[in-house]
């Protein structure tokens, strides 16, 4: 276990001694059984051992329910976006300087992209914690308008691995509500960060968070008029980029599978346009077929068990879907129109795509089997690329009217139409894992290249999301833990 000053106020967990289980509640309404007893550190030796790992760990419990203020702090699911964002102090970790200043800045800077948390200026921070295990002097942070506070820790330990440890204090009681150690590679110390962060931000919104996931990207380099396009991953605010193809051939939409850390993509060499199935972490590569005439790739099924896809025949493109062990095909619309760019709900029962049935491009929603389509974009301009929140809630959709492109979300029914930013150029949103955020590539006027941007689902803020060169297309994966 760690070491902790005699006087602190609350250990990270409860101590060994409580017994029993409880159930705790998670976002999504399901309960599952927490042991009260306090183990030994995580260690996360890689990111691919880490996935297993990481689940036990999202279960381990902080605290006592019974010790914890409230369930949520904020409530994101009412009148239509209209909270009040909620202030929080991530004071600088003590501990090694190196380590500790970066998990404090990397936690920091995912609250900035937050919306919902707003970081104070460490410029009005009223005091120096030197002992993060005791409680801030919370009348000053209450004078600094500061309703939560973070502390921490991170330093190398004699065998190298780095311990990183954080405790989320609430202002107005007084009392810890949530608090947890890791113990990692100093390879994985970034990642560790993202966990805090989404810890800190699941307690307080009592929404899933979305900074420990990767997004997968087509990097663009060279001229205009002969661009080099590689497929590339990196962490969701840009850091740790990786390349998974060298650009000898041209590669265009990758799709990332909501349970594994597997993307489709698109692949031009000589003949038909190939789709591959990548996995990120083994790296081994398969061709799920050739498709005449494909010009998006395959979308996953919710259980990642098919995708479902587009297919040009004559003049008219209809949807299929394809079981990935079998490679079986099954037609699931029969027109003359363009039916193109089809995305599954979450719960695997409906899907939206859009088509130009109706002499314009706009959504349908149909069921996953085929049949009947019911169109539900109606506002004025075309739409396109549609796809479907995680949340079940939205589909994010991007919108041209005239000679501007808009990215833009609506309820399932179509009700509720929300743009979220519209200009020269912006196209093919993609979801965070927890529904909250989107991300889009966008294109200045004048510019000679694309970049990619992020925005959240009430369109209160905009940020850009740094890049070696040039991107588009960006997928969103999956949490990794």
């Amino acid at each position: 276990s760690i070491s902790r000053d005699s006087g602190a106020s609350a250990p990270l967990a409860p101590s060994r001694s409580t017994t029993g289980h409880r159930s705790r509640p998670v976002s999504d309404g399901i309960n599952f059984p927490v042991p009260f007893v306090q183990g030994p550190p995580m260690l996360l030796p890689d990111r691919r051992r880490a996935l297993a790992l990481l689940g036990g760990l999202a279960a381990a419990p902080l605290l006592p329910v019974a010790a914890l203020a409230q369930e949520k702090y904020i409530d994101l699911t009412i009148r239509g976006g209209q909270f009040k964002p909620v202030s929080i102090a991530v004071t600088p970790f003590v501990g090694e300087a190196e380590a500790a200043a970066k998990a404090s800045q990397i936690i920091a800077g995912d609250f900035r992209r937050s919306v919902f948390l707003q970081p104070v200026d460490p410029k009005n921070f009223p005091e120096q914690i030197a002992n993060p295990d005791q409680p801030p002097q919370m009348e000053l942070w209450r004078a600094a308008a500061a309703q939560f506070v973070v502390t921490g820790r991170a330093a190398k330990g004699p065998d190298g691995r780095i311990r990183t440890e954080f405790r989320l204090w609430d202002v107005a009681t007084g009392q810890q509500a949530a608090g947890q150690q890791y113990v990692t590679d100093p390879n994985n110390s970034r990642r560790v960060a993202h966990i805090v962060a989404d810890a800190i931000f699941t307690r307080i919104t009592g929404e899933k968070g979305m900074y420990d996931s990767r997004v997968v990207f087509i990097d663009e380099t060279g001229p205009k008029d002969q661009r080099r396009k590689r497929l590339a991953i990196m962490d969701q605010d840009g850091a740790n980029v990786r390349y998974l193809t060298k650009g000898d051939n041209l590669v265009l939409t990758p799709r990332f599978s909501p349970t594994t850390q597997d993307v489709t993509f698109m692949s031009f060499g000589e003949g038909d346009p190939r789709v591959f199935l990548l996995n990120i972490d083994s790296g081994q590569r398969e061709v799920v077929g050739n498709f005449p005439g494909m010009t998006f790739a395959p979308r996953f099924s919710p259980d990642g068990q098919r995708v479902i896809l587009s297919l040009q025949q004559g003049g008219a493109s209809n949807l299929y879907a394809m079981d990935l062990r079998s490679r079986a095909t099954t037609r699931l619309s029969d027109t003359q129109a363009i039916d193109t760019s089809p995305c599954y709900s979450p719960d695997g029962t409906q899907i939206v795509f859009e088509s130009d049935r109706g002499g314009a491009q706009q959504i349908y929603v149909m069921g996953a089997n085929g049949g009947g389509a019911k169109r539900v974009s109606f506002g004025e301009g075309r739409y396109s690329t549609p796809v479907w929140s995680p949340r079940g809630d939205m589909i994010a959709f991007t919108k041209q009217k005239g000679s501007t492109f808009a990215i833009g979300v609506m309820k399932p029914d179509g009700s509720g139409e929300r743009i979220l930013t519209e200009g020269f150029h912006n196209e093919g949103p993609t979801f965070a894992p927890n529904g909250l955020y989107v991300m889009f590539f966008r294109e200045t006027q004048g510019a000679p290249g694309a970049k990619i941007f992020m925005a959240d689902i009430f369109g209160k803020g905009e940020f850009a999301i740094p890049t070696p060169n040039y991107a588009s297309d960006p997928a969103w994966g999956p949490l990794l833990g």
